[in-house]
């Protein structure tokens, strides 16, 4: 089978970006990528990407070019000035917007692209650095069906699944009803254990019944583990999560759909910063629900990172 002639480029590689770096190059994708610090993505080019000088450069190279990063204002510093995506992208370029970000946002980018004779794709994705890496993640698209069929050889290299959902900011839209519905689950299944724990159960004999059991999702018997046996670093952190939240409840409020559970959910998570958990993985909540009932944190479940000192 002959290399691929798709021309990609990626602008953020941090965690998610630099494993989907990695399944490019992998298949074989003439690859060029940029990140805001320069020596994460620096064994990228040890395998073949070509490390660019600035997001225009990535834009001036790339047929498709992706974006990954944290949040509305990260992607608005790699998107304007100079230096920014939008001033090297060319005509007939696709843009594949990646990020988390507010479907308005997007949609309001899509127009500038478009003036520019080039496509946007709103491409967030479903999953965490685990599946990615098993290649199980999934990649919702709002776009042309056009853009869709001519970016997808290369969202095929990324994810097990690639699903066009609709037009620009509805893939947006769904990204955030399911952080929406993994946040509440969380919050659901810690409210749970903690119960359990406050009537005398051991928290991992509780925890580990109830992920065995039909109310556990896939999600939730990966991520609820955590609070046993916290990841070295967090994968998506109460902040992000906090985020995500965000941006759902600013969208329910804009179109009026009512989000009790997202809003008791978020308040929860602010009571898990309070406490300090803000950069441990967003299981972490757990620990805030049992000292709100009186238990106390064990020492031994603070991972590394987030200790003092």
């Amino acid at each position: 089978m002959s290399a691929p002639t798709l021309r990609v480029g990626i602008v953020g590689l941090g965690d998610m970006g630099a494993g989907m770096a990695e399944r490019l190059l992998h298949a074989k994708f003439p690859l060029i990528g940029w990140n805001r610090t320069r020596a994460k993505a620096e064994r990228l080019a040890k395998d073949g990407m070509i490390l660019a000088a600035s997001p225009r450069e990535v834009a001036e190279r790339s047929d498709v070019i992706i974006s990954m990063v944290t949040d509305n204002a990260a992607l608005t510093a790699v998107l304007e000035g100079p230096d920014g995506v939008l001033a090297g992208l060319q005509k007939g370029a696709i843009f594949a917007e990646m990020s988390t970000t507010a479907p308005t946002a997007v949609r309001a980018l899509a127009e500038r692209v478009a003036a520019l004779g080039a496509e946007l794709l709103d491409a967030p994705v479903l999953g965490s650095i685990l599946t990615l890496r098993q290649g199980n993640l999934l990649i919702m698209v709002g776009g042309s069906p056009s853009a869709f069929a001519r970016a997808k050889p290369a969202f095929e290299a990324i994810a097990g699944t690639v699903r066009r959902v609709g037009e620009i900011g509805q893939a947006k839209a769904l990204k955030l009803a399911a952080n929406l519905n993994l946040a509440v689950q969380v919050v659901a299944m810690s409210e749970g254990v903690v119960l359990a724990e406050k009537m005398g159960l051991d928290r991992r004999v509780a925890l580990e019944t109830l992920l065995g059991g039909v109310i556990a999702s896939p999600a939730l018997k990966y991520r609820m583990p955590f609070v046993l046996d916290p990841p070295d670093y967090a994968w998506f952190d109460v902040k992000m999560v906090q985020k995500d939240l965000q941006l759902a409840l600013d969208l329910a409020y804009e179109i009026g759909v009512p989000l009790g559970t997202g809003a008791s959910a978020q308040q929860t998570f602010t009571a898990a910063r309070g406490l300090g958990y803000t950069k441990e993985d967003f299981a972490v909540v757990l620990h805030a629900i049992a000292a709100e009932a009186g238990i106390p944190r064990d020492p031994a479940s603070i991972p590394a990172y987030a200790k003092p000192g």
